[in-house]
């Protein structure tokens, strides 16, 4: 497709785990300067802001579907597996951790998981007559391999290529595209060269897919084949910029090294670092600073705990449906205002990082 059948503006809502309320305060911001994408592409816990977004007709509307008890009664359904015990679970974070193997053995994405998702996600129906303001691309992993091959040596094959979920135009312009996780600056060759694109995932598919990060939650199973977390590709900048003349993109933190970088070096043999700090040092036309969100939201959201004495993990949000409302208010507010700031900037301005390290400082 040539450069005029590009959508105008892409928002990347680039992970965010279950604080994905954020989101859809950058949105609102973005429509309040006059800068409303026409397409989004999120992955992971974003996928879910997107969704919402492109259901409902506007910004509040869309925060009221947050703060509903429909949504704290899902986050309140996520459960710990029944199988998983606290001391096996540091055992194998430590063995990652001292490991420098990239992506040696084919992993269990279908049994070694930490937490089991609600069999329904509350994502509202589009009205029947409805025309959303944004299409909605969504990035995730395909697994390449079955059940029977876990635990074999990898020896070199691709074991996930990366997919991007849209309608038949974004398809069409990411049609023969390389995949951005695949490359060698970062891999190892576990990810297939090729980006994938389909337009007939349904869109609860989609976003399941997509959210179900290894060895936090078991794949996706859809149309015979087997999906994994849009964690392959959190920075999809280069297939924001295939889609779109204007992108609106967010500069992260880095991951942990403790426990995120070994996870992602074992399963899909990504360094995500080395894979941010190339991101952060591409053009956008606005970047969105989210790079202090720990701090600036610490406390807020899902927390992991270890029930030492029950021999079991616990997951802890918030006490009360008021306590909830009050995260998500906190969530949307942060999100407008970096958005707000981010468009205050020159169009094209240089990137400078709230909370920079030399593990997510950019790099060209």
């Amino acid at each position: 497709m040539s450069e005029e059948q590009k959508y105008q503006r892409c928002m990347v809502m680039a992970g965010g785990g279950f604080r994905f309320g954020y989101y859809l305060g950058m949105h609102a911001a973005a429509e309040d300067c006059g800068m409303a994408p026409d397409i989004i592409l999120a992955s992971c816990g974003g996928s879910l802001a997107a969704a919402i977004i492109h259901a409902l007709p506007d910004a509040a509307q869309r925060k009221q579907w947050l703060a509903s008890q429909q949504m704290y009664q899902f986050l309140r359904g996520l459960r710990v597996a029944p199988h998983v015990r606290p001391l096996p679970v540091l055992g194998a974070a430590l063995l990652r951790g001292l490991s420098r193997g990239r992506a040696q053995r084919v992993p269990d994405v279908f049994g070694d998981y930490l937490f089991e998702l609600p069999p329904v996600l509350p994502l509202p129906a589009p009205a029947a007559d409805a025309q959303p303001q944004a299409a909605l691309a969504i990035v995730a992993a395909r697994v390449l391999f079955d059940r029977a091959q876990v635990g074999q040596a990898r020896a070199g094959r691709p074991l996930f290529a990366e997919v991007v979920f849209g309608p038949e135009r974004a398809c069409r312009l990411l049609q023969g595209w390389r995949a951005p996780a695949s490359d060698p600056a970062w891999n190892c060759g576990a990810v297939a060269p090729e980006l994938l694109a389909d337009s007939r995932m349904p869109v609860a598919d989609a976003v399941r897919s997509s959210i179900t990060d290894m060895l936090y939650f078991a794949c996706h199973a859809h149309g015979g084949q087997h999906y994994m977390g849009g964690v392959i590709d959190l920075f999809p900048i280069e297939i924001a910029h295939g889609l779109a003349r204007h992108v609106t993109m967010e500069a992260k933190p880095a991951f942990g090294q403790a426990l995120a970088i070994p996870a992602l070096r074992a399963v899909l043999g990504i360094d995500g670092n080395a894979r941010l700090r190339h991101v952060h040092g591409q053009h956008a036309h606005a970047w969105v600073d989210t790079s202090d969100i720990s701090s600036a939201l610490r406390g807020n959201g899902l927390r992991k705990r270890v029930d030492w004495f029950g021999n079991r993990l616990q997951l802890e949000g918030p006490p009360t449906f008021e306590a909830y409302v009050r995260e998500v208010e906190a969530q949307w507010q942060y999100g407008y205002q970096r958005a707000m700031e981010a468009y205050a900037q020159p169009a094209g301005a240089a990137l400078r990082l709230r909370h920079a390290t030399r593990f997510n400082r950019g790099s060209r």
